[in-house]
């Protein structure tokens, strides 16, 4: 095991998950809206979503993914029409703090369970992912070493584990703000959830025009 190897994927690893990108911002809206558990809920969510996507670099199956311009398409079709049905949710779920009468149902607060899943779905309904695993795991795999499928998926659990770090200080960091917030205005649980209804309809419409780079 070569430990600076390790080493510097872990600062890599790091580097990529601090960025602005899908994952820490779906962590962060989730955190302002819901605070610091619904922000792990989600975190564990999209964590549990991004096994699938290790698996599938580990095992070859997002090198086919990848080759079949189908395939990709409807994956990240759905991903997108996910998204931005997210964001359809988030903004009744404004306008019903708001008071509008003419929201529809009640829109109940949602449950960890329910984060759990939209996590999921985040990650797993997003090919882009499988893509960026597929670019970053084999470079740092040594050729004349073990199993390349072992070694990327030791890789991957390693990306797994500080991404969960970072996603719960995150959370914590998100949850606490949106709490001092919404107790010092009171039109600060609608402009939250404007913000992350257009948050997601941009991350899908972002998700549905781009190519197959890797995000």
């Amino acid at each position: 095991m070569d430990l600076s190897l390790y080493a510097g994927f872990l600062a890599a690893a790091l580097l990529l998950t601090i960025a602005p990108g899908p994952d820490l911002l779906f962590v962060t809206a989730q955190s302002v809206s819901y605070g610091f558990k619904a922000g792990m809920a989600t975190a564990l969510g999209l964590c549990s979503g991004l096994l699938v996507h290790i698996s599938a670099a580990s095992f070859g199956v997002s090198a086919i993914l990848y080759k079949s311009g189908v395939a990709f398409q409807v994956v990240k079709a759905a991903g997108a029409c996910y998204l931005l049905y997210l964001a359809w949710q988030a903004l009744r779920e404004g306008r019903k703090k708001n008071g509008s009468e003419e929201s529809g149902p009640e829109v109940p607060r949602l449950k960890p369970a329910a984060l759990f899943r939209r996590g999921i779905l985040m990650n797993v309904l997003n090919p882009k992912v499988a893509l960026f695993f597929l670019a970053l795991l084999p470079q740092f795999v040594v050729p004349n070493g073990s199993s390349p499928a072992w070694q990327m998926t030791i890789l991957g659990m390693i990306f797994l584990i500080q991404a969960l770090v970072v996603f719960a200080i995150v959370s914590w960091l998100a949850g606490t703000m949106g709490q001092a917030l919404k107790s010092k205005s009171g039109q600060a649980s609608l402009i939250i959830s404007k913000l992350k209804a257009g948050l997601f309809a941009f991350l899908g419409l972002r998700l549905l025009f781009t190519g197959k780079e890797p995000i």
